[in-house]
């Protein structure tokens, strides 16, 4: 049996910053990532030559690493260019913690940038059916995340209203937010009559396409205290796969964040009662579900009863996607970076209107493919170590 030896507070996350979130007309992904990237080095008075361990993953761009360390006008010691789609932001944390913890690096910047929106006008997806999914020509991706809806709804019951309630909890926390895409008001009422795209997911289930850029700056833990004001350590980082294909999924209604979740807790000494923000890939309402459930939040089959009442909304007991998440802040293609961003942004205390109140424990988790790759980060405040 494998021992699990994730240096726990060892490191932390330093600056962390967005850029062109929206609409970036005449940016490239690239010109994006780099954009962001500079932001979150000036938070803590470094400079791109200070960084020797690069990792990124962009969706027009599959040598971006090596595009990425060009552009820097830098030769680091360490390139990391791993895909596992939205996901892969995270798995690149836990390996950046246990790169600077073996001393094979000192500055970890981690980012993502998209041009998907003002440059393509769609989503850009690596998604590729299999040669036995393709006759059957299943919209992607979401025709792959309504297969679990409808899985789900007819197993627990779920009513569209409780996914609705995602979606609304998601619209009131983008309101708070200056950033966000969508701010307008969402009412039940609107969410039920809007357009449906791949039954039983509506328009209002499914993410934003837009353009967008985050970064994440990671050091040792000794070297935070001089950098930031309140750094934000790295408590516990798992993943965990166990298909591609959503027709090769084991259980539908079940992800593999079950596992990413339960080691991640465990590396972290925590509970999921313990977490007073938690971030989520909601790349459609049904995931913030799931996740709730398999992350230890609820019970299997009581997501959506859980999330009633504006539960994960403002004001609610347990603050989710504070930033208005993928569904109403913004969804560049991948969206796992900005998940690591908001939970920083919340324990670092610069939330703005939207911050939630003492918090100590964050906990951000990605998603990949179809329901395929799942990556659970917790994150805490000098008081947690």
């Amino acid at each position: 049996m494998s021992r699990d030896l994730f240096p726990r507070g060892k490191t932390a996350i330093v600056g962390a910053a967005t850029y062109g979130m929206g609409e970036a007309p005449g940016l490239s992904s690239m010109d994006l990532a780099v954009s962001a990237s500079v932001r979150a080095l000036d938070q803590v008075g470094l400079k791109p030559s200070d960084v020797d361990g690069l990792f990124i993953g962009l969706p027009d761009d599959f040598l971006s690493g090596l595009t990425f360390a060009e552009y820097l006008g830098i030769q680091p010691r360490l390139t990391e260019n791993n895909r596992t789609g939205g996901s892969a932001f995270l798995t690149h944390a836990m390996w950046a913690a246990l790169a600077i913890e073996a001393g094979q690096c000192d500055v970890a910047l981690i980012a993502y940038g998209s041009n998907q929106r003002t440059a393509a006008g769609g989503l850009i997806s690596a998604l590729r059916p299999s040669p036995y999914e393709g006759p059957y020509k299943l919209g992607r991706p979401v025709g792959a995340y309504a297969l679990a809806a409808a899985r789900y709804m007819h197993q627990y019951g779920l009513k569209r209203e409780q996914l609705g309630e995602v979606a609304i909890a998601a619209r009131r926390w983008a309101q708070r937010n200056p950033d966000a895409f969508m701010r307008d008001p969402l009412t039940m009422e609107e969410y039920l009559k809007s357009r449906m795209v791949s039954d039983p997911l509506s328009v209002r289930d499914c993410c934003l396409v837009t353009d967008g850029a985050a970064a994440v700056v990671m050091v040792s833990a000794a070297r935070a205290k001089d950098l930031a004001r309140r750094p934000v350590y790295l408590l516990g980082a798992a993943a965990a796969t166990d298909h591609k294909d959503i027709t090769s999924m084991p259980d539908l209604t079940v992800t593999a964040a079950r596992e990413s979740g339960a080691r991640a807790f465990a590396q972290a000494g925590v509970k999921p009662s313990d977490i007073d923000v938690v971030q989520l890939y909601d790349a459609f309402t049904i995931n913030t579900l799931l996740f709730l459930e398999d992350l230890g939040f609820c019970a299997k089959g009581e997501a959506g009863a859980f999330v009633e009442g504006g539960r994960i909304a403002p004001g609610g007991a347990l603050p989710v996607n504070t930033n208005g998440g993928g569904l109403s802040c913004v969804h560049p293609g991948m969206y796992g970076l900005f998940t690591m961003v908001e939970a920083t942004q919340q324990l670092m205390g610069l939330a703005g209107e939207r911050q939630v109140a003492d918090a100590q424990l964050a906990l951000a988790h990605g998603n990949g493919g179809e329901l395929s790759s799942q990556a659970t980060l917790v994150l805490g405040t000098e008081e947690t170590l």
